[in-house]
């Protein structure tokens, strides 16, 4: 496919189209990173999951580091996605549905503001986007406690160590995934557990 558009010097320019796809990313945390990538690897559109840390402060934190409540840091993963087949809105959804966006720097047993929820925008659009997602939010109640994720932009995204990386494809029998995970996943996925 062959696009012909105007150069800055306005003259016509020939754009090959290589094929290759317009990817964005989000970034979101809602308690332990295992539980949104798990999730999120099952949501069409989606091409690449990064479990990390964000919105702290510690530069290149580890997992100690972060878990220890110290670094400001979330536990959080970075989404690939193609915005052609899945929207920043149907994401949110995800996210939302994914976690209880009530309870402040908890989710189930894991407590800490590491496990904090918070969504880390890249654009604009996503700010606003998130905003005005938590807004339908408080205004059809679809919560009886108020939402507490916090907003911000995000700064930096670290990786985490690799062994956090498709840590549910890779250790679905261990007892944390199946007893945490697993239910997750039939939930939101109406899947029965293995």
């Amino acid at each position: 496919m062959r696009f012909i558009g105007l150069s800055d010097n306005m003259e016509l320019t020939d754009y090959s189209y290589s094929g290759e796809m317009i990817m964005e990313t989000a970034v979101f945390g809602g308690g332990c990173f295992w539980c949104l990538e798990a999730i999120f690897n099952r949501v069409k559109g989606v091409s690449k999951i990064t479990s990390g840390y964000a919105g702290g402060h510690d530069h290149d934190p580890t997992y100690e580091q972060v878990c220890s409540g110290r670094s400001g840091h979330a536990e959080v993963i970075s989404v690939e996605y193609n915005p052609d087949m899945v929207t920043y809105h149907d994401l949110l959804e995800v996210f939302f549905k994914a976690h209880d966006p009530t309870t402040l720097n908890r989710q189930g047993a894991d407590s800490g503001t590491q496990y904090r929820s918070i969504i880390l925008y890249t654009t604009a659009s996503q700010k606003t986007s998130a905003e005005q997602y938590i807004e339908v939010l408080k205004r059809t109640g679809e919560y009886q406690q108020a939402v507490v994720t916090e907003i911000k932009p995000l700064d930096v995204f670290y990786a985490a160590e690799g062994y956090h990386q498709d840590y549910y494809k890779l250790h679905s029998s261990q007892p944390y995934c199946r007893a945490v995970i697993e239910p997750k996943l039939a939930k939101l996925f109406n899947t029965k557990k293995s």
